[in-house]
């Protein structure tokens, strides 16, 4: 019986975003970093980020080192913080929704689990990369790795290209609209995450075993 449940199981990769779904961020959080450094400081950050966000990208697509980044970073922050203090504060944005976290180990028993994300090599050192809840994913598929990012074709075709699956055995969650359009026209179901239990709910609609309760 249980062999026959797998055969028609629909799905046999659940993909998850990072940011804002399996960990809640405000850039705020940095923005006033600084700002305690200096005050204006802060502020200067954030506006340099917001009106230059392609520098944001091209580090998110590895086409900045680290240390390339860093530099022009530091040189925004005008030479007031050091390189051990950026990182920190660069990095220190991220908690974790423990409540849909808890519920990997369970998925885990009946799906493949991937992280298909918008990262840089300095948040994943400094700041989300060494939490437990990771090793629930058999496969980070990271933008600064694969050298693309969300919503273009090459980054979800790493995943396909990594769990060598047809395309509509994905199911994915990301909290931005473009994203999930953009899975969807690989043929891949899609869910925007609005909350934990607005997905548990659309993972109920799906037939998506879970042993549990809806978390907040």
């Amino acid at each position: 019986m249980e062999k026959e449940n797998q055969m028609k199981q629909k799905y046999s990769v659940i993909v998850f975003d990072l940011g804002k779904v399996l960990l809640p961020f405000d850039f705020n959080d940095v923005v006033q970093g600084f700002e305690e450094k200096e005050k204006g400081l802060g502020v200067k950050f954030g506006n340099f980020y917001k009106t230059n966000y392609e520098v944001h990208r091209k580090f998110e697509r590895g086409e900045y080192t680290v240390d390339e980044f860093t530099k022009i970073m530091l040189d925004v922050l005008e030479g007031k913080v050091d390189k051990d203090e950026f990182y920190r504060i660069y990095s220190g944005l991220f908690s974790v929704n423990e409540g849909l976290v808890g519920l990997l180990p369970v998925l885990k028993k009946n799906y493949r689990l991937v992280v298909l994300s918008n990262t840089n090599a300095i948040h994943m050192k400094y700041g989300w990369g060494s939490y437990d809840f990771l090793g629930n994913f058999e496969k980070l598929i990271l933008s600064h790795e694969v050298g693309s990012v969300k919503p273009e074709q090459k980054i979800y075709e790493a995943v396909e290209s990594y769990t060598g699956v047809p395309s509509q055995e994905h199911l994915y969650t990301d909290d931005i609209s473009e994203y999930i359009a953009a899975a969807r026209s690989r043929g891949w179901d899609a869910v925007q995450f609005i909350g934990n239990k607005e997905l548990i709910g659309e993972f109920g609609k799906r037939g998506i075993i879970l042993d549990g309760s809806p978390r907040d």
